[in-house]
């Protein structure tokens, strides 16, 4: 029932239209009596009886009450389909409203497929059941009610033994609902699975391409291929069940009015025109029979969808914001971490954490790979929460602080590069959509990104491939560090920026970005020592945990794991002073 109330939620806004809709559907289902009822009048009265004047009046009045019942069809389909796309796209607004509003964790622990399917196969489910289930199963009733009502106008005795099927057909019925409801649970989460497949081949096809793993890849799809087939066809398996039994029994009704309805007419307790009447209205005793099966699984697989779109409606974001948050338009960048940990599926991530950072500062962070140099500035961030200790900006707790003014006052230059399907104007304008041409060519150009661009055919108006696809990796670094650089913010992160360019546009890169840096937190994320030799601080983590810290002639006096990368990196300079090689 709570699906029922969840879309009724939705409806009710519209329920006035919905309302006179369901007149409509009344009034056609109790004017489809009309023809059968006058089928067994001409019979009688006509045929039998040889009153031949009332011939036309009647077939007039078939034909307009024919006419007038299917404009009223077609009107309360297109008001019932009017309110199923309005319902529909206030469902899709919410729902990637609510996308919008999650964070990382929750995308870290969804199939991109299964997202997608509630988006899509699920919100048209719903579709399905307002603008069609909803008036087919109000239809079916009345039609029922109004059939059996003029039959037993017409003979009472005839008409209980035809609904002397009815009770079995209910109970058919709602064991075939408690059946076939867990099937289209399994379906659904099957399409996710196979959805998941193909989105993850498409987006990873250069990788299969590369790797000459087609046949792999095709033999994983059919492998989910043929388990979404085997959940439909055991779904079919209780459809095979029921649904012919239920068509009998249909049929059933017919054999029973001819041979009782032939024995009455024989012995004169019923006439030829009422015989005919109650085969004119035999189809609505057998149609309603004959749907109840397709419509209890439109109603359940409308269920399934509605479970899992109400499912991700319900979900709330583990960021928040607090109660009285506080709103700065613009912070000063001061940055400082306390005895800082964060654990992941229970794995430690981080541990006791602990430095600062002022506006204008440089703060260069390195380290193996899986030592949590990402994690940390997600942190900074607020994509996710610290488990213990805290992180301040400007002396405010960053759990105080409202998260959009927090995240506009940051701007991130990801490892995990992402350009949008439009042009590099575009991407790089993202975070600031009214910026000018000149703006954009400015940072464009401090990112060591102008050149190249105004090398491509259409310049800045080139649209790039979805994820930047047609632009090489550095190409696309540059593009993206444009895009963070624009914003202007208090704090800038670099996670890896460079290290798809050769060192000597490294350098041109950085020395270009001095200008930006100077009254801002700048963080560095990098594996060449290039990146951050000329950092105000440099932080070595090593499992989630700090190891080193100080500047680069610092950390090489040290000889520790600082100093070793920088032997792997430049050789062996142990004839060299500090100064030479720094």
């Amino acid at each position: 029932m709570d699906s029922f109330k969840w879309i009724w939620g939705y409806m009710k806004k519209y329920k006035y239209r919905i309302f006179f809709a369901f007149i409509l559907v009344l009034a056609c289902s109790l004017t489809s009596m009309v023809v059968p009822y006058f089928s067994g009048v001409v019979v009688d009265q006509v045929i039998l009886g040889g009153n031949t004047q009332i011939l036309l009046p009647i077939i007039g009045i078939m034909i307009a009450v024919t006419l007038a019942r299917s404009v009223g069809r077609y009107s309360f389909q297109i008001i019932l389909e009017y309110v199923s796309q309005n319902v529909i796209f206030e469902i899709r607004e919410i729902t990637y409203k609510r996308l919008q509003e999650l964070d990382f964790d929750f995308f870290d622990n969804n199939r991109t497929g299964d997202i997608m399917a509630r988006m899509t196969g699920d919100v048209e489910a719903v579709r399905h059941f307002v603008a069609w289930v909803t008036y087919m199963v109000f239809e079916n009733l009345a039609i029922l009610v109004f059939a059996v009502s003029f039959m037993f106008c017409v003979n009472v005795k005839l008409t209980l033994l035809l609904l002397c099927i009815t009770p079995i057909t209910g109970c058919l019925a709602y064991k075939m609902t408690s059946e076939v409801k867990p099937t289209f649970a399994a379906i659904r989460e099957q399409f996710s699975r196979l959805n998941s497949v193909v989105q993850e081949n498409i987006s990873g096809n250069r990788v299969v391409k590369a790797f000459a793993n087609e046949d792999y890849e095709i033999e994983k799809f059919s492998k989910e291929n043929v388990a979404y087939k085997q959940r439909n066809l055991e779904s079919s398996a209780i459809w095979e069940k029921y649904l012919p039994v239920l068509d009998s029994l249909a049929g059933v009704l017919v054999v029973i009015m001819i041979l009782a309805g032939g024995i009455m007419v024989i012995h004169g307790s019923m006439t030829m025109g009422e015989l005919v009447s109650f085969n004119s209205f035999i189809w609505a005793l057998n149609n309603p029979m004959r749907m109840v099966g397709w419509l209890i699984n439109d109603i359940q697989r409308f269920n399934a969808s509605a479970v899992k779109i109400i499912a991700l409606m319900n979900t709330r974001p583990k960021i928040r914001n607090s109660k009285n948050s506080i709103k700065k338009d613009r912070i000063k960048g001061r940055v400082e971490f306390k005895n800082v940990s964060f654990s992941y599926k229970d794995e430690q991530v981080l541990k006791n954490v602990s430095f600062s950072a002022c506006p204008g500062q440089t703060i260069a962070i390195i380290g193996p790979t899986g030592s949590g140099k990402s994690t940390l500035i997600s942190l900074i961030c607020r994509f996710y929460d610290c488990t213990d200790g805290e992180i301040l900006i400007d002396g405010i707790n960053i759990k105080d602080m409202d998260i959009r003014k927090l995240r506009q006052n940051i701007s991130v230059a990801m490892q995990d590069i992402f350009l949008f399907s439009d042009t590099i104007e575009g991407n790089i304008a993202y975070g600031v959509p009214h910026a000018t041409m000149q703006q954009v060519e400015q940072v464009a150009m401090a990112a060591g990104a102008h050149d190249f661009i105004v090398s491509l055919p259409e310049g800045y108006d080139t649209i790039v491939g979805e994820r930047g696809v047609g632009l090489s990796g550095g190409q696309k670094q540059r593009i993206a560090l444009a895009r963070a650089l624009l914003k202007n913010p208090s704090i800038l992160i670099l996670d890896d920026t460079t290290s798809s360019v050769d060192m000597e546009t490294e350098h041109a890169i950085y020395k270009s970005l001095k200008s930006f840096y100077k009254d801002k937190t700048t963080f560095i994320i990098a594996h060449r020592i290039s990146s951050v030799k000329d950092a105000d601080l440099i932080l070595v983590l090593e499992n989630g945990s700090i190891v080193e810290q100080g500047t680069h002639n610092e950390l090489i006096q040290k000889k520790g794991y600082y100093y070793s990368v920088f032997i792997n990196q430049f050789g062996d300079f142990d004839n060299l002073s500090v100064k030479e090689v720094g």
